[in-house]
């Protein structure tokens, strides 16, 4: 036996990460936290932070820019910020989910043009997948592109995309040919600025109120053809292979939401005192926080194993990452609510942040394929 053994632990490297983004958390986040909830408002003292920091878009390959961080030290940055903000710690995922379609298929030219202005800071990006008529059923979407020339016109809906109208970049789905289903389905960048590029009113949410969503409105929107991220009709494959890789950022993004709820409610069963000693001395209360720190090690064990499995590009890791993201999102949710619990009547009163985390779990949940998605996707690719 001996300390040498580094099997199951993070590098030294990825701790003094850890270390680096709570302190800056603290600092320059949980100030804020409550009133961009409160306000429904953008997270700007997050993301300047963040930038500041190089921390926005950790992941950005360093030929193109950026920090080059691996899977596991993005999910570390993602889970430090989520555990002081819900809806700050989308800036760090969304920027990841959004471009890793450039990353994974896009062209030389492509990669250096947007990916860029990415890690300076200079711009976010968004990925448009879902729409109205078409949420876990994605290749039943309507958006359309066609050729003309040398353009690509894009006409249609997307509806659900975080951070819309604050990003500058989109990565959209679109038909391109409409006979073959998935395999009609090609990736586009689309900019903000592109003429006929309009959002719809931010979504009135439970949770996450500091990250816009938004509906994303193409009219006759014509972008050239170079923007098309990879070959022609590979557009869902490229979608599904990224959301093997973000699912696990969202795994992160739960597991710091629950790490936040447990921290303040093991700080207040010390504090709050009923029959005369600490709430923290009655066995129910021990074991509530127990069971509590018990999911979350599991989740946080399965969640960095799926970020290591990502970097390498495992053959399981279409089943790791569902496992990661469904397995993660379910015990947020129900620490969360514990905490509340813990709390009693003071955990359900705004004055207090665990009720905000509770609300900012559920969607850990729904997004990036609803957990009984996930279960589908594990079906299909048991190990």
């Amino acid at each position: 036996m001996g300390k040498d053994f580094d099997l199951y632990r993070p590098s030294e490297e990825h701790d003094m990460l850890r270390e680096t983004v709570r302190s800056l958390a603290e600092a320059k986040i949980v100030p804020f936290a409550a009133a961009v909830d409160e306000e429904g408002r953008f997270p700007q003292e997050a993301l300047d932070a963040l930038v500041a920091a190089d921390l926005h878009a950790v992941h950005v390959p360093e030929t193109y820019g950026g920090a080059g961080a691996d899977a596991l030290a993005t999910v570390i940055v993602i889970e430090e910020v989520a555990r002081a903000c819900g809806s700050s710690s989308l800036i760090p995922a969304v920027n990841k989910l959004g471009s890793l379609p450039v990353i994974l298929s896009g062209s030389e030219e492509l990669k250096h043009k947007y990916l860029g202005p990415l890690a300076k800071g200079d711009a976010m990006f968004s990925y448009a997948l879902s729409e109205p008529d078409a949420g876990s059923d994605a290749a039943g979407m309507k958006t359309r592109a066609v050729r003309d020339g040398d353009s690509w016109v894009l006409n249609g809906v997307k509806r659900w995309i975080t951070n819309a109208g604050v990003s500058e970049y989109y990565t959209v789905m679109a038909v391109t040919d409409p006979d073959k289903r998935s395999k009609g389905i090609s990736a586009f960048v689309v900019e903000k600025s592109d003429e006929g590029v309009s959002f719809g009113a931010p979504e009135k949410k439970l949770g996450i109120k500091g990250s816009p969503t938004r509906e994303v409105y193409l009219d006759n929107v014509r972008i050239p053809a170079d923007r098309m991220i990879g070959a022609e009709g590979t557009g869902f494959a490229t979608a599904m292979k990224t959301l093997d890789h973000t699912r696990i950022t969202i795994a992160a993004q739960a597991i710091g939401i629950a790490q936040g709820a447990l921290d303040y409610a093991k700080g207040y069963v010390k504090e709050r005192k009923q029959f005369g000693k600490p709430i923290a001395d009655f066995q129910g209360v021990q074991f509530m926080l127990a069971d509590m720190a018990m999911k979350l090690e599991a989740a946080r064990q399965l969640t960095y194993a799926a970020a290591a499995k990502s970097e390498r590009v495992d053959g399981d890791l279409t089943f790791f990452g569902a496992a990661a993201k469904c397995f993660a999102s379910d015990v947020a949710m129900e620490v969360t609510t514990d905490a509340v619990q813990l709390l009693g009547g003071y955990g359900y009163t705004r004055d207090y942040p665990v009720e905000r985390m509770m609300r900012d779990a559920k969607i850990t949940q729904i997004y990036e394929g609803t957990n009984q998605v996930q279960r589908i996707v594990m079906a299909r690719n048991l190990p």
